[in-house]
């Protein structure tokens, strides 16, 4: 009887999350949100500089380029945006920028970007949802924060389809920078989501077996788990467990990428 008077806790608003990658976390008992997302492009980028532009972020080298162009927190001279490109290459790519309203050319030599991008990390994470978006149909969400209590934290990009959740941890500095926290962040987040298939991806034509296979390993053994054998199933691209991949940018980021997530979802197809 008393259980009948008491009066129902009030909750806040929840927000109505019309992407399903978003809808599934939020059914796994998380608060998603993408608020501190910032603007990716001038406002006056029109579609077809933005496809272009989606086109060129598929050659490794100009993510090298675009990555140095970023870091310069000015002007910069294309020559010293990376050093693994010839003159003429960099050339090529500032010129592109300059041709889908990214930069302006300020001097006969030097170039600027006309906004102010986070980092290239937020551009990358936007290339490959928008890839997964285009090439495979999943529905998708970058950059997206969780707000839980001793965890959490961003999320580069969740994708779903065939009412399965993909997780994609994206690093676009070079293996040497990568830190035993970040892996172990990494393996918080598959606990904590638990996405049917995960990839831990590395915009690197380095070769992953080097460094970065050990410290998967290493981090996953830690956590009290049977040591892993990871399997090469393609060139640079190696399975952890049958849902777990570690994937890296050589010759062409979004086929590898595709290549791992079909692994992963014909591993929880049954067997005919």
């Amino acid at each position: 009887m008393n259980a009948a008077c008491l009066e129902p806790v009030r909750t806040r608003f929840f927000p109505t999350h019309s992407e399903e990658a978003m809808a599934m976390l939020a059914r796994r008992g998380l608060r998603p949100d993408r608020s501190k997302e910032g603007p990716l492009f001038p406002e006056d980028l029109d579609d077809r500089a933005v496809g272009e532009f989606c086109e060129w972020l598929g050659h490794y080298g100009f993510r090298l380029f675009l990555r140095g162009a970023i870091q310069s927190s000015e002007s910069f001279l294309p020559s010293a945006a990376t050093r693994y490109l010839t003159k003429a290459q960099s050339g090529k790519y500032a010129e592109a920028l300059v041709a889908l309203g990214l930069a302006d050319r300020i001097s006969r030599s030097r170039y600027m970007l006309k906004w102010k991008v986070r980092g290239f990390g937020a551009i990358l994470e936007w290339y490959v949802g928008c890839e997964l978006e285009r090439r495979f149909g999943f529905s998708v969400a970058t950059g997206v924060t969780l707000h839980v209590r001793g965890g959490g934290g961003d999320l580069d990009v969740v994708a779903a389809a065939e009412g399965k959740l993909v997780y994609l941890e994206l690093k676009s500095s070079p293996p040497k920078n990568l830190t035993a926290g970040e892996i172990s962040a990494f393996f918080d987040r598959l606990m904590l989501i638990r996405p049917d298939v995960s990839l831990f991806v590395i915009d690197t034509a380095l070769r992953l077996s080097d460094k970065v296979l050990p410290m998967l390993v290493e981090a996953y053994g830690s956590r009290g788990r049977k040591s892993l054998k990871p399997k090469r199933i393609a060139a640079q691209l190696w399975a952890l467990t049958p849902h777990v991949y570690a994937v890296n940018g050589s010759r062409d980021l979004m086929a590898n990428i595709g290549k791992a997530i079909a692994a992963g979802l014909i591993a929880l197809s049954p067997k005919p």
